[in-house]
């Protein structure tokens, strides 16, 4: 069927050692679920599922029709899948890296170049810099979610200076002081967070992270979207390579209030369930849909984009007019869906859906 353009994914996970355990992991239980044959090791950590079509994570077609193909194999031999102007404004490739982040240990205090400085980094030092693109993101808290993002405002900086917040917010910082000390002993990354806000996303409340706004993952479980890059300069919290210079010249120093720093979702008007996030960026767009047990069908928008769906509860098939028979999603499921694609899920069990998609909005 090489008209078929929606099909499930089989995604990699990455097991890097700031993820979360064996099954504490989200990621490891959306595998888990998705897949019965997959065994989860509770000794090893479970840290990102990256669904698309990056080099180092390139997601493998589970179709029958389609198999022994990966997804960026099938994209460069159906360029019409992304959607005219996906295709023509990011060389045929697909533009964005959809994830789920299971984070028990924090990450880097940490920026991304804007294309410019990318390209230029690139150059000087490929092997720290792998590629030449950007790299804005975005998250969204599946759970409690923790990060930094942004300078705080002046007056909070100085209150902490002269330690004298006068309020819990000094407590709760000294705790994740001594929790950050713990994880990397001796890091002065580790009073970043009396400089940058800390933030507590609730599920469904989101952070976007342009170029040059230092930031850093603290803890729980998220879906991010970036632009399909590896571009990271960091600064502290990590054994891996730190280029302060880079950064200290590059970051913005903009102060706001951490309230400022929350993304916040549009609800689409012609369809009540659904909800966007759309960033100042062409790269990508994500949505949330939530969809009550209630309803017996939903109707998938059709995009003039490629697009990633990520089935986080519900169980559902799915069923579009080129695809052979209908398709059986459950949680941890992924699905490609091609442009301008229409597809039903008709719900299999009278329970709520919680679906992310990942897109490309021009």
């Amino acid at each position: 069927m090489a008209d078929q353009r929606v099909f499930p994914l089989s995604c990699v996970v990455q097991h890097y050692a700031w993820g979360k355990m064996g099954s504490n992991s989200e990621v490891a239980r959306l595998l888990a679920s998705s897949d019965p044959l997959a065994q989860i090791s509770e000794d090893k950590p479970y840290a990102e599922l990256w669904m698309g079509a990056h080099p180092r994570g390139d997601a493998k077609i589970l179709d029958n029709h389609i198999s022994q193909k990966t997804l960026s194999q099938w994209i460069a031999e159906n360029q019409d899948s992304l959607g005219s102007k996906v295709k023509d404004t990011f060389n045929g490739k697909l533009p964005f890296l959809f994830k789920v982040l299971s984070v028990e240990t924090a990450l880097s205090i940490q920026a991304h170049p804007n294309k410019e400085l990318a390209e230029k980094l690139h150059l000087q030092a490929p092997q720290h810099y792998p590629d030449a693109n950007h790299k804005p993101e975005m998250a969204i808290a599946l759970t409690s979610f923790q990060g930094l993002c942004g300078f705080r405002p002046v007056e909070e900086i100085l209150t902490f200076l002269k330690m004298s917040a006068g309020n819990n917010m000094e407590d709760i910082c000294g705790q994740l002081l001594l929790q950050l000390h713990q994880q990397y002993p001796g890091d002065i990354g580790c009073f970043a967070i009396y400089f940058l806000n800390l933030l507590t996303l609730q599920p469904g409340e989101a952070m976007f992270l342009e170029a040059n706004v230092p930031h850093a993952y603290i803890k729980g479980d998220c879906v991010e979207c970036m632009a399909c890059s590896d571009n990271t300069v960091r600064a502290g919290l990590t054994p891996k390579f730190i280029d302060v210079p880079t950064l200290c010249e590059m970051l913005s120093y903009t102060p706001s209030p951490s309230k400022d720093r929350l993304f916040i979702p549009t609800q689409s008007q012609e369809d009540l369930y659904l909800f966007i996030y759309d960033p100042p960026v062409p790269d990508f767009t994500i949505m949330k849909m939530e969809v009550p047990g209630s309803v017996t069908e939903y109707k998938v928008l059709a995009l003039d984009s490629a697009s990633i769906l990520l089935m986080v509860e519900g169980r559902v098939t799915a069923s579009t007019p080129t695809a052979q028979a209908a398709i059986p999603l459950q949680r941890g499921g992924v699905l490609f869906i091609g442009a301008n694609e229409s597809v039903s899920l008709k719900l299999t069990v009278p329970k709520d859906l919680l679906m992310f998609r990942a897109c490309c909005l021009l």
